[in-house]
């Protein structure tokens, strides 16, 4: 069974140039340290196309991984926490970071 670490960010402060600056750094800086981390099978980002409730969330970015052991081996790596400090820098006060249960809701 697959274990899926989903990660939301909210809408900067300042505007659209903020977002375009975000965008840029995320996918150029942390997306490449992201794909270092042991375990990783893939990771799609995906801009939200419509907003309808909640928070202002603009940016998801799925990553997948074998099983819960090998997220929770990832989520411990150094490379998971050089990206750690890398979003902490690019992204303060934006993300929601989730792991998904395959298993479904009854």
């Amino acid at each position: 069974m697959t274990a899926t670490l989903v990660a939301m960010f909210k809408r900067p402060e300042g505007g659209d140039d903020a977002l375009d600056e975000f965008m840029t750094r995320y996918l150029d800086e942390h997306m490449p340290l992201i794909e270092k981390v042991p375990g990783l099978r893939s990771s799609v980002v995906e801009r939200v196309a419509h907003h309808y409730a909640g928070d202002d969330i603009v940016v998801i970015t799925r990553m997948e991984f074998d099983d819960n052991e090998a997220l929770q081996a990832g989520m411990a790596s150094d490379e998971m926490r050089a990206a750690g400090r890398n979003l902490r820098e690019i992204a303060p006060e934006m993300l929601t970071l989730v792991a998904l249960d395959e298993e479904p809701v009854s």
